[in-house]
């Protein structure tokens, strides 16, 4: 199973299981009911944006959208690949983190949607110099250094450079 059809199923039985309409899961994600459609039956790959916004609508990590059968694969914004997201370790449901391995383009902006309350992220940069905007402050951060902030702000990632930027985000849900 390759990782739309492994979204599609998955986006699916969430929805089911809550008993919710495409209707009530739009309203609960921010996402059009015509993309959650196309979604639900694999005619169209969200976004990593829109996947964000799914996963936090239905308060569910965002590893949980990213086939278990397959090993570790990446997860891009397929208009442009602007980013690239790769699970370091999988969702850990005990310790309740993901750990990711990201990649942003050349001129790239990914704005996040607020986590659930009490989600704490974890950002470092490997290499390059990511902006982040947290609460509407912009800061840079360079290579060796991170940043711990509460995920359930509005925040952004940017990259104003012409380098890619590669950093890790480890974020940690209330139990």
């Amino acid at each position: 199973m390759d990782i739309t059809q492994h979204l599609a199923i998955t986006l699916k039985t969430l929805r089911q299981a809550r008993g919710w309409s495409l209707s009530k899961l739009a309203e609960e994600t921010g996402v059009s009911k015509a993309m959650l459609g196309q979604v639900e039956r694999n005619e169209s790959s969200p976004t990593v944006s829109t996947l964000w916004k799914i996963a936090t609508g239905l308060n569910v990590p965002f590893s949980t959208f990213i086939s278990p059968e397959a090993d570790n694969p990446p997860v891009f914004d397929p208009q442009q690949q602007a980013m690239v997201v790769k699970p370091l370790f999988p969702w850990d449901d005990t310790l309740k983190y993901d750990h990711f391995s990201i990649t942003l383009a050349p001129g790239a902006l990914s704005e996040s949607t607020p986590h659930e309350a009490g989600v704490i992220e974890h950002v470092v940069v490997i290499s390059g110099e990511l902006e982040m905007q947290i609460d509407g402050i912009w800061q840079t951060l360079a290579p060796d250094t991170g940043l711990r902030f509460a995920g359930d702000k509005p925040h952004a990632y940017r990259n104003r450079s012409g380098q890619t930027v590669h950093f890790h985000s480890l974020i940690h849900y209330p139990r």
